[in-house]
């Protein structure tokens, strides 16, 4: 049974060194809210969140005063409303619906303005897509995810080239804003249905009616056990990572349990995902280099940062049976202040972010590029990164910000936890054609294991 002295430990880690709960996320069905007329699918819709999360953030502010522990953001995600809104077809009525919903009862985020189209699309889902820009551009706190591959159905190239025009059509229209609405939008291969982070977060069909999933950070934690047994072989390092994460899952599990309690929820999963911020002492790339890399970026990167994603995941699993989401280490460029450190100089490409990907959580993340970008070389490295993802059999992802009239060089400023970025150079070889072929890239031979 778990109680308040389960976290007593982690008092220094909260005061010292950057530990919170990244995010308590509420995780709604909305499938009951279906309708073919397009305003009742409103009305239920925002009845529902209203009714269900309304409580959200006084339950959040209520369990860190009671905790100690910071609870950083309070989210809500849903289903895809590509699902629920394709009876009416009125998808931007209730992604202002959403908005709406999300300002009122005060949470930061809400998730779920998403489509599954890994194998194929149906006609109501490429409208549904055709909205995207417009609903992300024009809201606050909307959110939107695509799935558009998977290791069991391959790559549906056909999405892929619509998402690459979807983030240059965000781009543009938040080009006041650093184009900032493309930090809204990510493409998947393997989503899953129970992860608790913002932009990709959405309710799986497989979920209950309301659960809660909570996702723990602590890379500062990490990096403060490190430096503590500097010198160690690498064996030990692996250790100390491990006994680190088990303290930090438990502190998570208390949090989410209590929170679904008040809440009359379900208590999901803890995503175990090291999620880094711009504050220093709070970086992924701070664990690799005191690991003994000069920088992050260089030889050596890609084998640390599989040590640390291993050895959060073996130390959260005995801590909770109830770990899920991504769970890793993420590796967002504008969000850690390491990463952007090497990126503005030249240590860590566009390239090695990609290898990086093969062996951490999720993908390309918060990586700005230059606004003349095409839509095909967009697409071109969505592909590049789903195919890790199918292939190996894990989540990948991609959140790219072309930025209108910024160029290599330049820098932008997002503010918050999306932090700045240094705009980062592309291949200038042409992969159009390729893109533009269309079709499927089909599944790999060992997605056939019935």
């Amino acid at each position: 049974m778990l109680n308040t002295g389960d976290i007593l430990e982690t008092i220094k880690m909260v005061d010292d060194q950057n530990l919170d709960v990244r995010t308590i996320t509420l995780s709604l069905s909305l499938l009951d809210c279906a309708d073919s007329d397009g305003k009742a699918a409103e009305r239920k819709v925002y009845d529902k969140i209203m009714r269900r999360a309304g409580g959200l953030v006084k339950v959040g502010e209520k369990l860190s005063s009671e905790l100690g522990i910071p609870i950083v953001n309070k989210r809500v995600s849903v289903t895809p409303i590509s699902l629920v809104g394709s009876p009416s077809g009125n998808y931007l009525g209730l992604a202002r619906v959403l908005d709406k919903a999300a300002c009122e009862i005060g949470v930061n985020f809400i998730g779920g303005y998403s489509a599954l189209v890994h194998k194929s699309m149906t006609d109501a889902e490429r409208r549904f897509m055709e909205t995207v820009p417009e609903a992300i551009g024009t809201t606050e706190k909307v959110c939107s995810s695509v799935n558009v591959a998977s290791t069991r159905s391959g790559i549906n190239m056909d999405a892929v080239a619509m998402t690459g025009r979807i983030v240059k059509a965000l781009a543009e229209r938040t080009a006041d804003r650093d184009a900032i609405g493309c930090a809204k939008f990510v493409v998947f291969a393997n989503a899953v249905e129970d992860n608790p982070f913002m932009a990709g977060a959405f309710t799986g069909l497989g979920e209950g009616e309301a659960t809660v999933n909570v996702g723990v950070s602590g890379p500062g934690v990490v990096a403060a056990a490190l430096k503590a047994c500097k010198g160690a072989d690498l064996t030990t390092v692996a250790e100390v990572i491990k006994r680190t994460a088990f303290k930090i899952t438990r502190a998570g599990q208390l949090v989410g349990s209590k929170a679904a309690a008040l809440l009359g929820a379900e208590f999901g999963i803890v995503d175990l995902s090291l999620a880094p911020t711009p504050a220093i002492g709070d970086s992924v790339a701070e664990i690799l280099e005191i690991m003994g890399l000069s920088s992050v970026g260089g030889h050596g990167t890609t084998a640390a940062l599989a040590l640390l994603n291993d050895a959060v995941k073996k130390g959260g699993v005995m801590a909770s049976s109830m770990v899920g989401g991504l769970s890793g280490a993420f590796i967002p460029v504008s969000e850690d202040a390491g990463m952007i450190k090497a990126a503005r100089s030249g240590k860590l490409t566009l390239s090695k972010l990609e290898a990086m990907t093969a062996v951490c959580s999720v993908g390309l993340d918060m990586i700005a590029v230059p606004g003349d970008t095409s839509a095909e070389t967009v697409s071109a490295i969505i592909a590049d990164e789903c195919a890790i993802g199918m292939v190996n059999n894990k989540t990948t992802a991609v959140r790219l910000i072309p930025v209108p009239g910024k160029t290599v060089g330049d820098e932008v400023n997002f503010g918050g936890l999306l932090g700045s970025a240094p705009i980062m150079p592309v291949s200038d070889v042409d992969s159009g054609e390729f893109i533009r072929r269309g079709g499927i890239i089909p599944a790999p031979l060992h997605s056939l294991k019935n």
